[in-house]
This record gives C-alpha cells, structure tokens and sequence, in this order.
C-alpha cells in the first residue's frame, strides 16, 4: 500500500516534519511504501522531502495530512480519491496575535476556517493529543482519535558533547530553561515575572534560557526585551538564543536545573518530551495539553500563582529529595509515552484500509 504524507513545509528541527518522517520510517518498516511531500523544503532537506507539485503526491492508497497552518493543500487533499487520514498538530488561537501581529491573527483565523472545512470530507480525524481529538470533535469531524507524536529523541539523547558550551553554562548560576518559538502563547512574559518572584523571595543566582526562534512574532519579541529592561533586569540573566543545532539544544538541556513552561495553549508541546528523556524536572502551567503530554508526571500547577511556582521552583532545582522522586515520575511517564508506540497506532491505521 502506498501512504503518503503531505506537510505544507519541510524544515529541519520542525515538530511537524520530524513527526512525519518518523512515521515514513515506521510505514516503510512495516512494508509500504511511503514518501513526505511539502509545498517548502529547505536545502538541506531535500533528500528527506519531495515537492508536494510531484504527481506522486496524489496516487496514494492512503494520505496523510499534518494540519498545522492553512495551505493550498487543505483543499486539494479534502478532493482526493484516496483516503484521507488528518492528522492535526493544533493551530494557536489568532486572539493572541491580535496585539502583536495582524497577519498572523489572519493566518491564524484563516487556518481554523480552513480546518473546519474538511469535517466530512476526511475518512480518519487523529488528534496528537486527547485535547487536539476533543476540538476536532467539536469542528464536527466525525471518526475521531488519537496518534501521539513521534518524536526522534536520539538526536538529543544521544547527541555529541559540546564541551566548550557546556563549560559557559556551569558557572555560578542555575539554569532554568524554556524551548519554543517565542510566541504569544508562550508567556514568556510570565516567565520574566516569574524570575522577579524567584529573585525576591528565594535566590538570585539564576539565568533564565530562551532557546527558540525569536523572528516569529518580532513585535512581541521586542516587547519583552522593553519590559526586561523596564525592569532593570541584567541582561546576562535572560538569553535568547534564537534557533539552534540539536548539539546546541542537547548542550542547553543537560546544562538545566529545570525547564519551565508557562505556555496557555499547547496541541501537544514536544519540549516537555525532551526534557523528560533529557532528565530534567519540568514545573509546567497546567492548560490545554500540557495534562495529557505529562501525564501526571512533572510538576503542574494552577491558577498561576507565582510565589508559589518560584519555591516549586526551588524545590526542583535543590530539594534532592523532590528533585529524585519528580524525576523518577518523568523516567516512568517517558517509558508509557515511547510505550504507547506509533508502530501500534499506524499498524491500527493500515488494517483499517487494507
């Protein structure tokens, strides 16, 4: 059988595009043949995605489509003859775009109408999370259900030192540590207030670390950097990296005392994964998937209240004792996630077109 994936762009370190070609190697282990196809590929990924305008790209017995942004592939493959199997990454909602970015709260708005069009033009509707399903079930998709990210956690686990790096990093500062686009929905705003709390009320030899991609949203991007120097912040204390190598992230995770999440809507959030496998305790704002991505695992907590998670905070960075047994939760959450096995999913997927 032939299963193709249809991603609208193909770039390295991408969750979406990682995903997909996980899953085309699991397929093609099983026997099918299998290819991604995307609208952008990047240079260096050439090899591993082929132009969505290849007339192979509709001849599949069955396609994939990764739903994360609107494209010209959403009606095409709401038309195809094929079966057709959505999977859907989530899209941000526009309203926290509205004072940061026009266009961005258009493409937004523009990718949930687009979303909503292919209820009962789709065979399958799967979810990355149990929270992603339950919003496809109420667009009106009809078949609905769950296939969790595939992720390629070795590029991290067993990524190269980088001594020079991770030398930088051990100093006489704890680090605390986010990953992600810097968004909107990422409240990375809640994260500098977080850091005045931990500074006034616990300790204040930390360095909070931004890895991501700051050129997504640069209005907001300059607004936090205003409100840090509003502050009076040292400068040294909050870095933004912007994009980075795996080595890179590898270097910056096994560098951290805990990764941070005060995200107010995840589909999924990958980085929780990664911290998990990477062993690092996660302190996590509880909404949208974040539960279903951890599990109970982690330490979650709600409404935001931040003299509280600044002494969780400190808990996870130095209580030796939370510190094991959070870990301990994450190692037994991480082998459930890896358990639950795509190969299983996709196995349940082909049976039901075969």
């Amino acid at each position: 059988m032939v299963i193709n994936q249809w991603v609208p762009a193909a770039h390295r370190g991408d969750a979406v595009g990682d995903n997909a070609r996980v899953l085309r190697d699991t397929l093609r282990g099983l026997g099918h043949a299998s290819a991604v196809y995307a609208i952008e590929i990047d240079e260096d990924m050439r090899g591993e995605a082929q132009p969505y305008t290849d007339p192979a790209a509709a001849a599949g017995d069955v396609t994939i489509l990764h739903y994360a942004t609107p494209s010209p592939m959403t009606e095409a493959f709401g038309a195809l003859r094929g079966r057709r199997v959505l999977q859907y990454h989530n899209i941000t909602p526009a309203y926290f775009f509205a004072a940061y970015d026009p266009a961005m709260f258009g493409l937004s708005s523009r990718g949930r109408r687009e979303l909503a069009s292919l209820a009962g033009r789709t065979d399958l509707a799967l979810g990355v999370s149990e929270y992603n399903r339950r919003e496809l079930e109420e667009l009106g998709f009809r078949d609905t259900g769950v296939l969790p990210l595939a992720m390629n956690l070795e590029r991290l686990t067993q990524a190269p030192r980088l001594p020079a790096l991770e030398r930088t990093l051990d100093d006489e500062f704890t680090n605390f540590l986010f990953v992600g686009r810097i968004s909107p929905n990422k409240k990375i705003e809640d994260l500098v207030r977080l850091a005045e709390h931990y500074k006034r009320y616990v300790d204040a030899y930390y360095r909070f670390i931004f890895v991501g991609r700051t050129d997504v949203v640069p209005r907001y991007y300059a607004t936090i950097r205003e409100f840090i120097s509003r502050l009076g912040w040292l400068q040294d204390r909050f870095v933004f990296t912007g994009a980075v190598t795996d080595r890179e992230l590898a270097a910056y995770y096994r560098s951290a005392s805990v990764y941070i999440s005060m995200s107010e809507h995840e589909g999924f959030c990958a980085p929780l994964v990664e911290a998990m496998a990477m062993d690092v305790p996660v302190l996590a704002y509880s909404c949208t998937a974040v539960p279903d991505t951890l599990g109970g695992a982690g330490v979650q907590f709600a409404p935001k209240h931040f003299e509280l998670a600044a002494e969780l905070l400190y808990d996870l960075a130095y209580d030796d004792q939370v510190r094991a047994a959070v870990l301990d939760g994450q190692r037994r959450r991480l082998t459930h996630i890896l358990g639950r096995r795509v190969d299983e999913g996709l196995r349940q997927l082909v049976d039901r077109f075969q």
